[in-house]
């Protein structure tokens, strides 16, 4: 018995999402030298010098700040390499990411 063709297409509702983004946030601590957090900044996060002033200034007087957005694996490796770069330094700064 031949198989009939049908006249009836199924359609198939893909739902694509963007990756879910991360906020790297800088905190405040009473030890890490401000020029330090600008270096990092620069380095890091591949911020002007104007920028990143602006930033250090905003994590010194607000106790923190978000200075970048990612996708995960960009925001957790920019969180590994920042915590590095200051325990190497002898800075106890603390960095970490939350979803946005």
């Amino acid at each position: 018995m031949p198989k009939e063709k049908s006249s009836v297409r199924e359609r198939e509702n893909v739902h694509v999402r963007e990756p879910r983004r991360y906020k790297v946030i800088l905190l405040n601590d009473d030890f890490t030298t401000m020029e330090f957090v600008v270096e990092l900044l620069m380095t890091i996060f591949h911020k002007s010098e104007s920028e990143a002033e602006t930033l250090m200034l905003q994590v010194h007087h607000s106790g923190k700040a978000v200075v970048g957005v990612y996708s995960y694996d960009i925001a957790v490796t920019k969180v590994e390499m920042a915590t590095k770069m200051a325990k190497e330094a002898g800075f106890p700064l603390r960095v970490c990411y939350t979803p946005e």
